[in-house]
């Protein structure tokens, strides 16, 4: 008798539980959930970050390292290897990664949205904004050819006008987040290429994310188009939705969260849970969850502290930990390997070279209409060229939605990796901005025209340096009509990998003056103070900003000083007094930056140490009394300090003392003076100039020491110890004060011995050092030049 075969039934593995009951009960932690994530997010954030440090020197953004390293841990490379799959990424696993690494993904993608200002991009000038189209629509048509060609070949059986959008958008796009720290990396920010680039970049963004929008829709499972239609206009009704309902919600609480006040721990919670609700509802109508949280990260109010708030609590978590989460997910999804034979790499070829040929000859072709000379255009045609997180997205759910097969998926996410790695250094090689400014003459505080005007790079990196500068500089104007102090404020601020560094970039971009908001009603402190005392004295005060790495942030500083004609730099020393008196620092790359600074700088430089120049408030004038204290051994650094003391004692709150050290016959210098005959004829001029002011003014004295031994030297220090502030030479040829050897060498042995506890705890020290061209090779064929050529070139700016 004929017996019919029961149909056998797939068998699925039981889900994963959470946690194990330890390997005590012989139970292998990696069999469950929670151990295994753990071991996934240390192995790929470890993984990740050391590719990063590798790539460091060729200056390439962190996100190259995150999709290099996704790939290199899927079947592309590590992957190969099925057993280190089976154990670290077994397929049972991929849903708790995958989700964890979509609810990042949906917090930076928040994140990004609290990044783009709409208002900027409204503000973009016609030319950036024709550029920005012509960036998109030429590679979108040309990948209208290239999707053909794959469709025909390895991408088969895909709806041809789907497959034709996602072609456009991903050979379209531009990264803004990855452009931006391009930008920065190679000090562009503030060109023309790089402002052009980043409003060009900010259009491009908010128009892939549309195209983006209408490609998923267009790619649902169902083929009906009433259904696609149905889809954009719900995602339409969203958007006016979030506008005019959840719109006002966040601006309400973003009013309530006043400057200087914490932000209420419930405003976070409440605005945390929106997002997650607006992912949920953009899935539910199928334009991705991801869609929802970049519609509420740009509604958010960016006025006041609410949307920084929002981004320290959530950026590092999201950018540290789960978004590499999504390169890694990403990455065992490309296998490189299925890029086999001449078609495939020779398809390769093209769509690499129709991404490169679009975007570059686009901008090129309608920069160089513009009048922008070709090799800019060149530059911002490779900048515009770059890809990163929003591409791989696009490429993602082309994948997730049968849109892309693996072999597509692979060339695509290649190219996307090639054109963004070559972006630094062909721009490096085509565009050198000039770095120096015309040649000038007053490159120092003395000099033999008292009557120039006097040009300070004054640089601080908080509020905290604020009152003690504006004091300095009230001390600093003199009473000259001619000799005018004009002053350009620099505020240093660090450009890290996270997204607030990309904030802190939008707003440089706004008039060049980042945090200087003109708005009615800015409360910024920083604003108020520097604007405030310009109205109220004769100096001219100009704000600046360099936001760089602090490994390279001492070229803005020299750069800057030359351009502007600076004849000194100022710049925080880089420890601060805590309230016992003792000396914290803020940590060995500040200290650092001030070294390269007094390496490289094209000019005089002092090193404030802050105890608080006029207590921690600004000063009228008519209430400056200040005494100041000059300690004279002789030498260049010594002369400047004079020079600028006698230029503070103009001032009729300061009171000038100068203690001149003499050396008695047997003392030994350290350092000793070179050219002992030059420079002790320089060391007299000066100091008959000193005499002249004293009789003049009954506020400058001085006193003479005759120092046979470093106990003579701290006396008579020791004695002026109530001081308001002492101006020292860096390298006055005094022997050391301390038995202790300093780990402060660039405040030489007066300064060290003066910025210690064991001195004071409420006598600032400005640490000066003269400007000498023979210090700096570079400088010294332009010095040469300068000494020339002033005889005929006037002092404007």
């Amino acid at each position: 008798m004929a017996t019919n075969a029961a149909p056998i039934a797939p068998v699925c593995s039981a889900p994963m539980k959470a946690t194990s009951n330890g390997a005590f009960q012989k139970e292998n932690p990696l069999d469950f959930a929670l151990p295994l994530l753990i071991v996934q997010i240390i192995l790929v954030v470890s993984f990740t970050r050391l590719l990063a440090f590798l790539l460091r020197p060729l200056r390439q953004p962190r996100v190259i390292a995150e999709i290099i390293g996704g790939i290199l841990l899927g079947p592309s490379a590590l992957g190969r290897h099925q057993k280190f799959l089976d154990i670290i990424f077994p397929k049972k696993s991929m849903a708790v990664l995958d989700t964890l690494a979509n609810i990042g993904l949906l917090y930076f993608l928040f994140l990004v949205g609290l990044e783009l200002d709409i208002r900027a991009i409204r503000r973009t000038g016609t030319n950036s904004l024709i550029i920005a189209v012509a960036g998109i629509s030429l590679p979108f048509i040309l990948g209208i050819g290239a999707s053909v060609v794959l469709r025909s070949t390895v991408n088969k059986g895909v709806s041809n006008i789907v497959f034709l959008v996602f072609m456009g958008v991903a050979l379209s796009i531009t990264a803004f987040p990855v452009l931006a720290r391009i930008l920065a990396e190679l000090k562009l920010l503030t060109t023309d290429v790089g402002r052009i680039a980043m409003s060009a970049a900010a259009v491009n963004d908010v128009v892939a994310w549309i195209l983006l929008a209408l490609a998923i829709a267009l790619s649902g499972s169902d083929s009906s188009y009433l259904v696609s239609v149905w889809v954009l206009l719900c995602g339409t009704a969203f958007i006016v939705f979030s506008i005019f309902v959840l719109k006002p919600i966040l601006s309400v609480m973003a009013r309530r969260s006043p400057e200087g006040e914490p932000v209420k721990e419930l405003y976070i919670c409440i605005t945390l849970s929106i997002v997650l609700a607006a992912g949920l509802i953009t899935d539910i109508i199928g334009i991705h969850a991801l869609f929802g949280a970049f519609v509420v990260g740009i509604i958010i109010p960016k006025d006041g502290p609410f949307a920084g708030v929002l981004i320290e609590k959530i950026e590092d978590l999201v950018s540290g930990l789960f978004l590499p989460l999504y390169f890694a997910s990403s990455g065992l999804k490309t296998n490189v390997a299925t890029i086999e034979g001449a078609q495939s790499w020779g398809l390769l070829v093209l769509v690499i070279f129709t991404a490169c040929f679009g975007k570059i000859v686009g901008t090129v072709v309608l920069a160089m209409l513009f009048k922008v000379p070709f090799i800019e255009a060149l530059a911002l045609g490779v900048l515009m060229n770059t890809k990163g997180l929003v591409e791989l997205i696009v490429l993602n759910i082309g994948k997730d939605r049968k849109v892309l097969n693996d072999q597509t998926f692979a060339i695509l996410v290649l190219m996307a990796l090639f054109t963004t790695f070559i972006t630094t250094p062909i721009v490096m090689a085509v565009y050198k901005p000039a770095r120096k400014g015309k040649p000038y003459k007053n490159r120092r505080i003395q000099r033999q025209d008292l009557d120039s005007e006097l040009r300070v790079l004054a640089c601080f990196h908080s509020t905290r340096n604020i009152p003690t500068l504006i004091n300095l500089i009230e001390s600093s104007r003199g009473t000259r009509k001619k000799g005018q102090l004009c002053i350009y404020a620099m505020h240093l601020m660090e450009l890290s990998e996270r997204s607030s560094a990309i904030s802190m970039i939008h707003k440089a971009r706004k008039n060049g003056l980042p945090f200087w908001n003109k708005k009615p009603g800015d409360q910024n402190q920083m604003v108020i103070a520097f604007e405030a005392y310009q109205q109220l004295r004769s100096v001219v005060i100009r704000p600046m900003t360099a936001i760089s790495p602090l490994n390279s942030i001492h070229e803005d500083i020299c750069t800057s000083a030359d351009r502007k004609r600076a004849a000194l730099i100022i710049i925080p020393f880089h420890k601060h007094q805590r309230v016992d008196g003792t000396m914290e620092s803020l940590g060995h790359s500040f200290h650092l930056v001030n070294q390269r600074v007094l390496r490289h700088a094209p000019c005089s430089v002092g090193i404030l140490v802050d105890r608080g120049l006029g207590g921690t408030t600004q000063v009228v004038a008519s209430e400056v009394s200040y005494s100041v204290v000059v300690p004279f051994f002789g030498g260049q650094d010594d002369r400047e300090a004079l020079a600028y003391g006698m230029r503070m004692a103009e001032h009729p709150g300061i009171k000038l003392t100068l203690i001149k050290f003499t050396p008695k016959p047997e003392t030994a210098l350290n350092p000793p003076k070179a050219d002992v005959g030059a420079e002790s004829k320089k060391d007299n001029d000066i100091f008959s100039e000193f005499l002249n002011l004293s009789k003049s003014s009954e506020s400058v004295k001085h006193e003479a020491i005759a120092m046979g031994s470093r106990e003579d030297v701290i006396a008579a220090l020791r004695s002026m110890s109530n001081s308001t502030l002492f101006l020292v030479g860096r390298t006055s040829p005094a022997m050391p004060l301390s038995d202790r050897s300093s780990d402060c060498p660039e405040l030489g042995h007066v300064g060290s011995y003066l910025a210690s506890s064991d001195f004071s705890t409420t006598s600032s020290i400005l640490v000066i050092q003269q400007y000498d061209p023979s210090i700096n090779a570079m400088e010294k064929p332009l010095d040469d030049i300068n000494e020339a050529s002033n005889k005929t070139v006037s002092n404007g700016v």
